[in-house]
C-alpha cells in the first residue's frame, strides 16, 4: 500500500506540532482507507477480469521504467470493459488506457488511479476482399508486428515500412505510427472508439485528423476515449514483393536503431524537414548517460535503459540533450514520447 508524501503535505497547515501530527495521521488513514476500499470494490464487483494493486509499470512498458499503478486492470471483453468504466466513473477513479506500453515514460512514483490494459483485445479477421484489396478487422491489443508478419505471409501491401515498430494496433492508430513513407492513416477506413462513459462510436478515417505521430483521437488527458478496434484496407500483391520490402526495411532498421535494447522508440519529434536524431548527434550527445539511461550510440534519438534506469534520469537526460541541441542549432526539440504519472 502506497502512502504519498505529497498527499500528506497538502494538510500541513498548523503551526502547532501536536495538531500537525494528528493531521498527518488522519491524512494517512484517509489515503490508506481509500486504497483499501478500491481493493474491496474490485474484489467484490469484478467479473471475468484481472485486477492487480500496486503493480509496477516497469513490467508493462518497453522502457522497463515506471513506478506502481494503484490499480492495474485487464478486461477480457467489451462487456467487462464497460463494467470497469462504470465502476471507475461511479467512484471517481481516474484511469489511463494502455496498449503495449511503447513510446511512453511512466514516472517513478507511478500512476494515480487505474491503468486499463487492452492486451486481451487481440482478435483479427478478414471481413471482405476482392481481386485487388482486402479489408481486415483488428482489435486494439493486437501486436502491430504480428499484423506485419501476417501481411508478409499473405502478400498484402501497405504496411511494409512499419516493420520493427513495437506496440499494439491501438497505440499505432492513436499515434499514427509510421516509417519509410508508410503511416497508419493511409490504411485505416474505420476506427471504433469507446468513451469513458462506456459508449461506443465508429469514426470514419476521413473524420479523424491525423498528424505527424499523432491524431485527434482524444487521450486520457482529454476525455478518456480508447481505440477498441480498427478496420484497415491493404492491397494484394505478390508475396515475394511484400516480403522483399519488409526484409529490406527491417535490415535498415536493425542497422540504424537499437531495436534489441529497452527503449520507447524516438524520444523527440523530427522538426520540419530535419532529423531530430541528426541534430542530437551533431550536438555531440551520442553516448551521453545519466544513471542507467543512455543516448543510444546507434541512433541518437533513442534513449536506452542500460540496467535499472529511473524516469527521473530519463527526463534529466532529455533536458540536457534538448539544451545542447538549442546551443548548437538554435532548434528546440519537442517530445514525441508520452510522459505520464505522478511527479
Amino acid at each position: 500500500m502506497e502512502i504519498r508524501r505529497r498527499d500528506i503535505a497538502k494538510v500541513e497547515y498548523s503551526t502547532n506540532s501536536g495538531d500537525l501530527m494528528v493531521c498527518k495521521i488522519n491524512c494517512i488513514e484517509t489515503v490508506f482507507k481509500m486504497k483499501e476500499e478500491w481493493k474491496v470494490l474490485f474484489y467484490e464487483e469484478f467479473l471475468r477480469n484481472e485486477a492487480r494493486f500496486g503493480e509496477s509499470m516497469s513490467n508493462h512498458t518497453s522502457l522497463r521504467i515506471g513506478g506502481p499503478a494503484d490499480i492495474f486492470l485487464i478486461p477480457e471483453d467489451i462487456s467487462s470493459l464497460k463494467k470497469i468504466l462504470n465502476i471507475l466513473k461511479r467512484n471517481r477513479i481516474p484511469f489511463l488506457p494502455l496498449g503495449n506500453g511503447t513510446n511512453i515514460l511512466v514516472m517513478d512514483e507511478g500512476i494515480e488511479g487505474a491503468v486499463i490494459s487492452l492486451r486481451s483485445f487481440r482478435k483479427m479477421e478478414i471481413i471482405n476482399e476482392d481481386d485487388k484489396f482486402v479489408n481486415i478487422y483488428v482489435e486494439s491489443g493486437f501486436p502491430l508486428q504480428k499484423l506485419v508478419r501476417f501481411s508478409k505471409e499473405c502478400g498484402y501491401s501497405g504496411i511494409e515500412g512499419l516493420v520493427g515498430i513495437p506496440g499494439s494496433i491501438g497505440g499505432a492508430v492513436w499515434g499514427n505510427a509510421g516509417a519509410y513513407g508508410y503511416e497508419m492513416k493511409d490504411i485505416i477506413t474505420l476506427v471504433t472508439i469507446m468513451g469513458s462513459d462506456g459508449r461506443i462510436r465508429e469514426v470514419r478515417s476521413e473524420d479523424i485528423e491525423f498528424g505527424y505521430r499523432g491524431s485527434k483521437i482524444s487521450s486520457f488527458a482529454s476525455g478518456g476515449e480508447m481505440v477498441i478496434s480498427v478496420e484497415i484496407v491493404l492491397k494484394k500483391d505478390k508475396i515475394e514483393n511484400v516480403s522483399s520490402k519488409i526484409e529490406d526495411f527491417f535490415k535498415r532498421k536493425r542497422e540504424s536503431q537499437p531495436i534489441f535494447e529497452p527503449s520507447a522508440g524516438c524520444v523527440f519529434k523530427n522538426p520540419p524537414e530535419l532529423s531530430a536524431g541528426r541534430l542530437i548527434d551533431e550536438a555531440g550527445c551520442k553516448g551521453m548517460r545519466i544513471g542507467d539511461v543512455e543516448v543510444s550510440k546507434i541512433h541518437a534519438n533513442f534513449f536506452v535503459n542500460k540496467g535499472k534506469a529511473k524516469a527521473s534520469e530519463f527526463i534529466k537526460l532529455m533536458e540536457n540533450v534538448k539544451l545542447r541541441v538549442i546551443d548548437t542549432s538554435g532548434i528546440e526539440l519537442e517530445p514525441e514520447i508520452r510522459i505520464v504519472g505522478r511527479g
